[in-house]
């Protein structure tokens, strides 16, 4: 069944050829002007350039896209892109993974990232939940290893965020949306230029919604809401030609309710206390670009954020009272099956960084029609500190944690043309790594890590309009430790995690420029695998629920590494003007994963004081979060000269949900239709998503049960994205 799913994904992409970047455009662009799309400048790379020239799978996602999907976070854009997943283990999808690695979760252990988040140069990585796209220019996801530029938290791929910067004269926006479930949002823009070397530009936003979770305890629909602010500011002050000073200032409170789960895997929860997901940052960035001569350009950016951070939740999922009348009635048994448990982390994080790069600009020639060599040398310092306090119902003291990092690194590239068509490039990073941990339990950890990174990549420009590329990179992520004090002292720490990635593919246009196409194949290499894994512990008399009110189960979460993993793919992205009116967009991401050689603890329930754990071999099974397949066909249609349509098919495949249990999600395909009336100045876009309605899980659990009308039998539990939502939006630009 699956193979004749794929052969249809096939055919279908073959015949809708579109990209994601293109999602919106009027009806009068001719068609020589997909080659000089500004929205195609790629800002991630170490030198701004144009996406079809980068030698590396890249999606770019526009702010005109961003409006017509009526997009809040960063985390709705990202199923546009090939193999690109995500889990919400929180109110947003801020747990993001590449080509099925990244993480899924986290709470008292200290975490490692394989995907980094960027946004104006500030290292949003791990406070995610904050990257609201109020003023966003464009959305780029990187995939691979980005080990030259961005280091450890690079090892799986970035995702860039870029805002929008002032206009030389005088615009201003007002746009607002109107949702089913409660949402709201309402926001404003004014850009302006007071002379030719100073611009500004701010932007406002407030977005709420009531959530798509029923609490029938509670009798309430808004308890796992979503009430969010953000301030953006950027001033671009431009003294000379040669100098330009840019600053970013970016605020945000998110103020989210969490209420996901239910003890029947629905939309209907029983909670009695809710939990919540906020996160207060105040974030800025300071850019310099001083143009030293005609051969020499520095760049500085000096970024910070502050981030207060409260994530709690019901553990229990339930209310006093819910045995009664079902087989775990108090009155049967003598005692109450019920128990009663809240998890509470409140984290601060606080990171500072400095980027200093020195480019090369030279307009010296090798020949009369090739340049000669360009190069970056760059050096980078990062500050991290988190503070965590954990407030749970089963610790007579409150757990607290100080996690320090510090990391600085040393990273060059060099793009060496062999000839006016070939070019080969060479990239590689130095790091050092300083941490020091200690928590209330009195564990201390200070481990110190050199490590390297970088990539070697060839392009040929065969065609003005046409590029192959073949690349070898390397990315790492840092070793790390365990503090469950549970564990064996040799399971206490887990080594650093290294991958080699080879990827090659083509980039152009075809057919007097009407198609735009970029696609690649790649195969991945990862050693000594970071895995996050749990025991679970069963109580052996149930009458201890009564009598100590503990958790029927408790878990030992821990990292492991597996040996090593495989994974290999394809990724498609399209645009086919059809004419002037029509343009059919697609992107395909097909993805196989493995794992080598890995005996996983978490399967089996056990009783760590007299029962061992039995491993559990998961060589060969796939990864978690790795669907196998991911789609997007869509169409842009002028019906007349002011009305557009666009409907659009996304499709996932089933994945697991975890690497510590066999709990997989539903495969899926989801309709999505947007209807837009366009003036000079002003758009309504009416919208529906998910059209038919699908219970689309984002989230699951498998290795535990909750349910005490049950009597705890393990059982799968989800979080799901959002139902059909219905809305429409407007937005009025005054020049």
């Amino acid at each position: 069944m699956r193979a004749v799913s794929l052969s249809v994904l096939f055919v279908s992409t073959s015949l809708l050829l579109t990209p994601i970047e293109l999602l919106a455009e009027s009806s009068d662009i001719s068609k020589s002007d997909l080659v000089d799309d500004n929205k195609l400048i790629v800002t991630a790379e170490l030198k701004d350039e144009n996406i079809m020239r980068v030698p590396s799978s890249i999606t770019i996602i526009d702010d005109e896209v961003i409006q017509l999907r009526n997009a809040q976070h960063f985390s709705d854009l990202l199923n546009l892109a090939p193999n690109i997943n995500f889990a919400t283990g929180a109110s947003r999808g801020r747990f993001i993974q590449i080509r099925g690695i990244g993480e899924r979760s986290e709470f008292s252990e200290p975490v490692n990232y394989s995907v980094g988040v960027v946004v104006d140069g500030i290292d949003f990585t791990g406070v995610a939940t904050g990257a609201t796209l109020l003023d966003i220019q464009q959305v780029e996801v990187l995939r691979g290893p980005q080990g030259t530029l961005y280091g450890a938290n690079g090892l799986a791929g970035l995702i860039n965020l870029v805002s929008n910067s002032p206009t030389d004269s005088f615009f201003a926006n007002v746009t607002t949306s109107v949702e089913e479930y409660g949402g709201f949002g309402l926001s404003g823009i004014v850009s302006n230029s007071l002379s030719k070397q100073l611009g500004y530009r701010f932007a406002v936003k407030k977005y709420q919604s009531d959530g798509y979770m029923d609490n029938l305890y509670l009798d309430r629909d808004d308890t796992n809401n979503l009430d969010e602010m953000s301030l953006r500011g950027k001033i671009v002050f431009q003294p000379s030609e040669q100098l330009t000073l840019t600053s970013n200032i970016f605020l945000t409170d998110v103020d989210n309710g969490y209420d996901a789960f239910s003890l029947d895997s629905n939309r209907n929860t029983y909670s009695d206390n809710p939990g919540h997901d906020k996160q207060d940052t105040q974030a800025a960035s300071f850019i310099l670009d001083w143009q030293i001569n005609s051969m020499k350009r520095l760049e500085t950016i000096v970024s910070f954020a502050d981030s207060d951070l409260e994530y709690g939740y019901d553990e229990d999922w339930s209310h006093p009272g819910i045995c009664d009348n079902t087989a775990c009635d108090s009155e049967i048994w003598g005692y109450d099956w019920w128990y009663a448990s809240f998890d509470n982390f409140s984290r601060e994080n606080e990171n500072q960084s400095i980027d200093v790069r020195l480019h090369s600009d030279t307009t010296s020639t090798i020949s009369e029609d090739m340049r000669g060599a360009s190069w970056v040398i760059g050096f980078y310092y990062r500050n991290q500190t988190m503070d965590l306090l954990r407030e749970y119902t089963y610790l007579d003291n409150h757990f607290s944690s100080q996690f320090d990092t510090a990391n600085s690194a040393i990273y060059g590239q060099i793009k060496t043309p062999l000839s006016n068509q070939l070019n080969i490039i060479a990239g590689l990073r130095f790091e050092k790594r300083d941490a020091d941990y200690i928590d209330s339990n009195d564990v201390m950890f200070n481990p110190d890590e050199n490590l390297w990174g970088g990539k070697i990549a060839i392009e040929y420009q065969y065609d003005t309009d046409k590029m192959i590329y073949a690349l070898v990179s390397r990315g790492y992520k840092n070793g790390g430790f365990n503090t469950e004090g549970s564990l064996n002292e040799k399971d206490r720490e887990y080594d650093t995690e290294f991958m080699w990635n080879y990827e090659a593919g083509i980039k152009g246009y075809w057919f007097e420029k009407s198609l735009r196409l970029q696609t690649s194949v790649f195969y991945q290499d990862r050693d000594d695998v970071q895995i996050k894994q749990s025991i679970v512990r069963s109580l052996a008399d149930d009458r201890a629920i009564q009598e100590g009110g503990e958790c029927p189960c408790s878990f030992t979460d821990y990292t492991q590494n597996a040996t090593a993993s495989k994974s290999y793919g394809v990724e498609f992205e399209a645009l086919w003007r059809a004419y002037d009116d029509l343009s059919v967009y697609s992107s395909l991401g097909i993805l196989k994963t493995q794992f080598e050689d890995f005996q996983s603890f978490t399967h089996i329930l056990a009783d760590l004081e007299t029962i061992p754990p039995v491993p559990y071999n998961m060589n060969g099974r796939e990864q978690a979060h790795s669907p196998s397949y991911q789609l997007v066909l869509g169409s842009h249609y002028f019906i007349s000269e002011n009305w557009r349509v666009n409907p659009e098919i996304e499709a996932k495949d089933s994945f697991y949900f975890s690497d510590r249990h066999e709990e997989k999600s539903k495969s899926y395909a989801v309709f999505n239709l947007r209807l837009s009336y366009i003036q000079t100045n002003w758009q309504v876009n009416l919208f529906v998503n998910n059209l038919t309605d699908k219970d689309i899980q984002t989230r699951g659990f498998g290795s535990f049960g909750n349910d005490p009308r049950k009597f705890y039998e393990t059982e799968p539990y989800y979080q799901f994205a959002a139902p059909r939502v219905v809305g429409i939006s407007a937005s009025v630009n005054f020049e």
